[in-house]
């Protein structure tokens, strides 16, 4: 099958590898409709997140139809339209009864192989699933797949975003980085009873799409501070979503957030302190919440939310290309270029069966 294949940072090919095959009783293979470049392959891509061995399919967005079964598999049969949140996850363990499936004892993470170890990812024609029962989300009947796609990661981070900010009714809130997570996050605010959603970003296609998913634009530059505040009565943002994922953002949050507030990050950080003090938490009364979304937890929840289309989900993608044009998908998404907000790959045409047997 085709694939995009990890080899070094700002090396990504699209190569021809092994179909995959169920390994275990548990497992199933799907073909995928659709799969996505996410803000966060960037962090490997860039090298600022290392560990992955060199000749990992990338990628952990995926909507597909099952196409093999392992004997164990109970919910689901070939031809069924699913969607898998970016963690499996087995249903069973003390943090899934909890509802935090990101921190399944039994997980793993697609796309992340590391000394041998880990699941391949889904940026590719198959990809094999595991703990299929509890990680697969059956897809609703009338929605297409990129809209079901949103359900495995960007819309259940956005929305854990914000209901972790505790976003009470005539809130007002901030969004740093109207990237896809951040759209979903202005419409998840909005959702929670926000009255007014700010919405920073420095790239004027994105601040568009902030309108149109309910936010205020308010351009990234030296007057972002003042601006936030004087939406606020002066006194900053009740809540803080911050999206991105680096110091520079950590460090506007604190700036733009009111005493007693809240800032929430789902953004992936990858430097090794804070980029304020806990004396400058401690200053301003402040609460600090993180963390992977459980999005395998929320995805019902986000699928029935989408059938509803109350906001332009579709829009977030920018860019819909070829496996082959992956190396260049990843450049585009990164600089943002020619007006790039998310790439959407559709490797499944025509469509075929994978050449394994079913343990």
């Amino acid at each position: 099958m085709k694939a995009l294949v990890f080899h070094a940072p700002r090396d990504v090919r699209c190569e021809t590898v092994p179909d995959p095959a169920p390994l275990e009783a548990g497992d199933v293979v799907c073909e995928i409709e659709c799969t996505a470049i996410c803000g966060s392959d960037l962090h490997v891509w860039r090298g600022n997140e290392t560990g992955l061995d060199p000749g990992t399919v990338l990628g952990h967005e995926f909507v597909g139809r099952v196409v093999a079964v392992g004997a164990g598999v109970e919910r689901f049969a070939p031809g069924d339209r699913v969607v898998a949140p970016f963690t499996t996850s087995c249903g069973v363990c003390a943090p899934c009864r909890e509802g935090l499936s990101s921190r399944c004892e039994r997980g793993r993470l697609f796309g992340w192989v590391e000394g041998g170890e880990g699941l391949e990812g889904v940026q590719a024609e198959f990809a094999r699933v595991p703990l299929a029962d509890t990680t697969l989300v059956a897809v609703p009947d009338g929605l297409s797949p990129e809209e079901a796609l949103l359900a495995g990661d960007v819309l259940s981070t956005g929305y854990f975003c914000a209901r972790s900010a505790r976003i009470e009714e005539g809130a007002k809130v901030c969004v740093l980085g109207c990237g896809p997570v951040g759209l979903m996050a202005i419409a998840s605010a909005r959702e929670l009873g926000a009255e007014e959603v700010l919405a920073v970003d420095s790239v004027p296609e994105r601040l568009e799409l902030a309108r149109r998913f309910g936010g205020r634009p308010i351009p990234l530059d030296r007057g972002t501070g003042e601006a936030v505040r004087s939406h606020t009565e002066g006194r900053g943002a009740n809540a803080v979503l911050e999206v991105v994922g680096s110091p520079s953002a950590s460090r506007l949050a604190l700036e733009v957030v009111r005493a007693g507030g809240t800032i929430s990050a789902v953004g992936v950080h990858t430097e090794e302190h804070f980029a304020f003090s806990p004396g400058d938490a401690y200053d301003r009364n402040l609460t600090y919440v993180a963390g992977r979304s459980p999005a395998r937890a929320l995805a019902p929840r986000m699928l029935e939310w989408l059938v509803e289309r109350r906001y332009p989900f579709g829009a977030v993608f920018s860019h819909r290309m070829d496996l082959e044009d992956g190396a260049l998908a990843y450049e585009l998404f990164d600089a943002k270029r020619d007006g790039c907000t998310k790439v959407l790959f559709t490797p499944s045409t025509p469509p075929r069966s994978p050449s394994h047997r079913v343990p």
